[in-house]
């Protein structure tokens, strides 16, 4: 091999090395791998049994793949033409046969993960969980308490270790619910109820996104997950039930990078009317 493409080979190498080993030592700037709560910890330890997984396969292959580059090279006077090493049973076995095994390991645990994972099936807690309705509008999120009687727009706020049961819908374009550090995402559609129950286990604010891309305002549409006391959570509400009361044809106009808001909810039953406005009469 030429000296210059083996110094560009080795610096190659040095950097792909020196980028995984930034990301894994740095897991704190990958939200999903930096999980706080425990639905996102349970994708989070499936993500890494996976990931492991899979690399029983592909990090032999990519040694393989570079010893035998090297080996075979054309330069190399040592090595050996071997036409008949197809006929190699114990080869067959052992690339065929444990992608194989690998491959049923990992359909079961995702199977099992999937049904415990279910976003519709609520947490089990001694703590009452608390329904926020989530309506996905264009290019914002309206979060409606409909049992404390406020609405925010952009911003939700709960208590910690409390299960948080969100019912979500759109009034806009199709879109996607996410929370990276609580849990996975899911879809918000015109006319369905979509269900999420993800839960805290701890004080912090989290960041919140559109996982679907839905026009122009898509990269603004973010908004602030707080997780706090009891206490805190509480007082919040009180004073956001002084605020103004909330007009919905108002807030529904679209609007982009739209900041934080809190209003007062002067009538129920809107999450239900957004909802009802996309069916058949």
């Amino acid at each position: 091999m030429n000296k210059k493409y083996k110094i560009i080979f080795s610096a190659l190498l040095i950097l792909v090395v020196s980028a995984l080993s930034f990301l894994v030592l740095d897991t704190n700037q990958l939200e999903v791998l930096n999980p706080k709560g425990t639905i996102a910890l349970k994708e989070y330890k499936l993500i890494l049994f996976c990931t492991w997984m899979m690399l029983i396969v592909v990090v032999p292959v990519l040694i393989i793949t570079v010893v035998f580059a090297w080996k075979y090279r054309s330069d190399n006077p040592k090595s050996k033409y071997k036409p008949n090493d197809h006929q190699n049973h114990l080869g067959e076995i052992i690339w065929w046969g444990v992608p194989f095994v690998i491959i049923i390991i990992l359909g079961i645990v995702t199977w099992k993960g999937c049904i415990e994972l279910d976003p519709f099936t609520p947490l089990e807690s001694s703590k009452k969980p608390l329904k926020i309705q989530v309506v996905a509008l264009q290019w914002k999120w309206l979060f409606i308490y409909p049992e404390h009687e406020i609405a925010t727009i952009n911003f939700v706020q709960f208590p910690e270790q409390t299960p948080i049961n969100f019912e979500i819908t759109a009034d806009a374009p199709m879109n996607s619910f996410w929370i990276p550090q609580l849990g996975g995402q899911i879809y918000a559609m015109p006319g369905m109820v979509a269900k999420l129950h993800l839960i805290a286990d701890e004080e912090g604010s989290y960041r919140g996104s559109s996982a679907n891309l839905s026009g122009k305002g898509f990269s603004g549409m973010k908004f602030v997950a707080k997780s706090s006391s009891e206490a805190d959570f509480n007082a919040w509400v009180e004073n956001v039930k002084q605020s103004t009361p909330l007009d919905y044809t108002q807030v529904a106009v679209p609007s982009e990078y739209a900041p934080a808001a809190f209003y007062s909810l002067p009538e129920e039953g809107l999450f239900n009317q957004i909802v009802m406005k996309y069916m058949v009469p």
